[in-house]
């Protein structure tokens, strides 16, 4: 198993859902890390809960659909570390879709979050990758499935999922990209009922920890043959092939 101590790991959204259980567990394992997001207050609150443990851990607030603000967060990044081992692209966000509907500034306001400032702060951080980095983009099972009016998140799962296996390429030799596809994660506190659970082949509803470990295993430099793939962690749910009347499930349009 890798040594985390004294690897600096750079997580966008890093204050909540996922990237939360991203920043917590590497902290845990003595990584030092860098987090962005728009939420200050649950950033802040995290930075306390961090450096309550003597962790070495940089919060700072911004949106980075803004390249400024990518600009800024990376300086800072080079500041306190001077280098990068992990960066992983989490942020993301949804503004519905063409039903919605979603208006072209907000389109692209998505696409911005979700793909555009992934591939803006690779470049950034470029010179300060050390050898053996890699990046991690989170896509999504809607990548490749989708439900009614999700067009706008849609399309950022596409885009970065296409752009993990580009940056891959491009970067061949110095740092490895991969992407993790989610399934249903819960992030809140939410009650599953039996058929939530049974719908997944896994039997349950995936959880942040799931994505970390997925993370923590693409990252490990023994798995260094693992390079421009997009591995999914559904439960089994995108494998799983339901037509009405099958399992006793009824399509009601």
């Amino acid at each position: 198993m890798m040594d985390w101590t004294g690897k600096v790991c750079v997580v966008t959204g890093g204050a909540q859902g996922i990237g939360r259980e991203l920043v917590t567990g590497f902290s845990s394992l003595g990584a030092c890390v860098a987090f962005i997001d728009t939420n200050q207050e649950a950033g802040e609150q995290l930075l306390a809960s961090l450096h309550r443990d003597g962790k070495n851990v940089l919060f700072v607030h911004g949106d980075i659909a803004e390249h400024a603000v990518l600009e800024e967060f990376s300086r800072r990044v080079a500041d306190a570390f001077g280098s990068v081992d992990v960066l992983v692209n989490n942020a993301c966000l949804t503004r519905g879709g063409i039903l919605t509907p979603c208006g072209y500034d907000e389109f692209n306001y998505v696409l911005r979050v979700g793909v555009s400032a992934p591939y803006y702060l690779t470049q950034l951080l470029l010179s300060l990758f050390r050898e053996g980095a890699s990046v991690v983009n989170l896509s999504s099972t809607r990548a490749g499935m989708s439900q009614r009016d999700t067009e706008s998140y849609s399309a950022a799962k596409g885009g970065i999922s296409s752009l993990t296996h580009a940056l891959a390429n491009s970067l061949a030799g110095k740092v490895r990209v991969n992407a993790i596809a989610p399934g249903w994660i819960e992030t809140g506190r939410g009650e599953h009922s039996e058929a939530d659970r049974a719908q997944h082949p896994s039997g349950r509803v995936g959880q942040p920890d799931d994505i970390l470990r997925a993370v923590l295993f693409l990252c490990d430099r023994e798995n260094n043959f693992i390079n421009g793939e997009t591995l999914t962690i559904d439960g089994g749910m995108s494998r799983r092939m339901i037509y009405s009347g099958d399992e006793g499930w009824e399509y009601h349009p």
